[in-house]
């Protein structure tokens, strides 16, 4: 099958390519949802793996983005970046069929070797996926239409994952009631489930035109090509920002799941609700902020950012306190104002890379920026591991402490960033409350207080009503 690269594209063709990005965008949220997350620890734990070897595997996807120079050198060379895309990404997803099979063929301990091992191979052929995509979406999204547009294809894929977390969730605390003997195999259900849809993602992926790269009439060499994000004084201080922004963020989120299962003892559907909610939180903000990135990615970012940062340090008081009530509601609190924050970060961070990034260098630049994040948040888990089991196992409000201070640095690098269309916070600030302002006039009052209250009301109850069958249940076993 030939997939040409065209020199234009027609406005029929860009508008019919950007449907099946959005396409692929929900089937590759199927594979991230069940083989990342709450859902890769938890099965890392059936396999009997420690809090040091968690750190590992969380290290492992963003550490094998080293190879993003390896990965732009070879887009560069060959510029087919739907061909490289469509091989990568089906070469990486179908080691996803041999991980749900493991339980089935293995023993737990050469299980969890062959596991670690097989998500590295995937990892590292991943990585060219995601260079050339990256470099293939800049050249085919028009500039004008990123903030927007990307708005949408997070919503939709944020749609889909939070529909997938609630039901793979209550799954598996439905299969460990009914199959307690076979514990990994809902895992292996989850994996293979998320295998299909990585296969159809990729038949959407063939379907999105390519635009030709630009070139110029002599190109310098690779090596040239790579000094000049750091000779780019702007785009170096992004690439420190979003070093120590993610160096702090995966010193955190990979353990937040471990607190929940091993310190608080939360149900998996319980963790599923609250990633839900979350997500809900998220999906209802990101139109409202990606409207707001018109102004810039920067400014969307200094509002984002600081509220992220702030529900990091709530979650030092997650363990402090002995009542129920207390903990959920913090906990409640935590995951809607983590939802409303990462809408800002997860859109803005994206676009702010590829906006600031020359057309005719994006390669390069990208995939400098790809290496220096990625060893940050590969390093981050790793440390974060051993410091758990070391330092912070019984004091982990020290640590997430920590991991605030380091965040604020990179607030500061942030601040020195040069983009074009950045307000000063305060007016961000206002023209935010008139974007909920209209939110609020186009909800019915009545009918919007509920269904907004009602949904971590019912996080509450369900709580409480599982802790009285649990307490009745020791009752009567006494």
């Amino acid at each position: 099958m030939k997939f040409p690269v065209k020199d234009s594209l027609t406005k029929a063709e860009l508008q019919k390519g950007l449907r099946y990005v959005l396409k692929d965008g929900m089937c590759s949220q199927t594979l991230a949802v069940l083989t990342t997350g709450v859902f890769l620890v938890a099965f890392a734990l059936k396999l009997g793996a420690s809090i040091e070897l968690v750190g590992f595997i969380a290290a492992i996807p963003p550490l094998t983005q080293m190879l993003s120079f390896f990965a732009a050198y070879i887009v560069q060379k060959y510029k087919k970046r739907r061909v490289l895309c469509i091989i990568s990404s089906f070469s990486s997803r179908i080691f996803w069929l041999f991980i749900a099979v493991i339980p089935f063929l293995f023993s737990i301990e050469l299980g969890l070797i062959l596991f670690i091992l097989t998500l590295f191979i995937l990892s590292c052929i991943a990585v060219i996926s995601s260079t050339s995509w990256n470099t293939w979406m800049k050249d085919l999204v028009p500039e004008e239409q990123l903030g927007p547009f990307f708005a949408k294809r997070i919503t939709l894929t944020l749609i889909v994952g939070l529909i997938l977390t609630l039901v793979a969730g209550f799954f598996i605390d439905f299969w460990n009631k009914e199959f307690s003997l076979y514990p990994l195999y809902s895992y292996s259900i989850l994996f293979f489930i998320a295998f299909l849809a990585g296969m159809l993602g990729i038949h959407f992926i063939s379907k999105i035109p390519e635009p030709k790269m630009e070139t110029e009439d002599q190109r310098p060499k690779f090596r040239e090509l790579l000094s000049k994000p750091f000779q780019d004084a702007n785009y170096k201080r992004v690439m420190i920002f979003l070093t120590l922004w993610n160096f702090a963020i995966n010193l955190a989120s990979p353990f937040f799941a471990v607190v929940m299962i091993q310190q608080l003892h939360l149900d998996m559907s319980l963790i599923t609700i609250l990633t839900v909610l979350s997500q809900t939180m998220n999906i209802t903000f990101l139109g409202l902020l990606g409207r707001l990135s018109k102004y810039s990615n920067k400014s969307v970012l200094q509002f984002s950012s600081p509220i992220f940062l702030v529900c990091i340090l709530l979650w030092v008081f997650t363990t402090a306190f002995q009542s129920i009530v207390l903990v959920m509601s913090l906990l409640i609190l935590v995951h809607i104002f983590t939802g409303i924050s990462t809408a800002g970060v997860t859109l803005a961070m994206g676009n702010i890379t590829l906006r600031l990034a020359p057309k005719k260098d994006a390669a390069p630049y990208l995939a400098t920026n790809t290496v220096f994040t990625s060893l940050a948040a590969g390093i981050a888990p790793i440390i974060g591991g051993f410091s758990f089991q070391l330092l912070f196992y019984q004091h982990w409000n020290f640590y997430f402490l920590m991991v605030f201070l380091i965040g604020l640095i990179s607030l500061f690098w942030l601040s020195k960033i040069k983009e074009a269309g950045e307000v000063t916070p305060r007016t961000f600030m206002h023209e935010f409350l008139l974007e909920i302002r209209r939110g609020v006039r186009n909800f019915s009052s009545a009918a919007g207080i509920h269904h907004m209250i009602h949904f971590p009301s019912f996080i509450y109850r369900y709580t409480i009503r599982k802790r009285q069958d649990e307490t009745n249940t020791e009752k009567i076993d006494d």
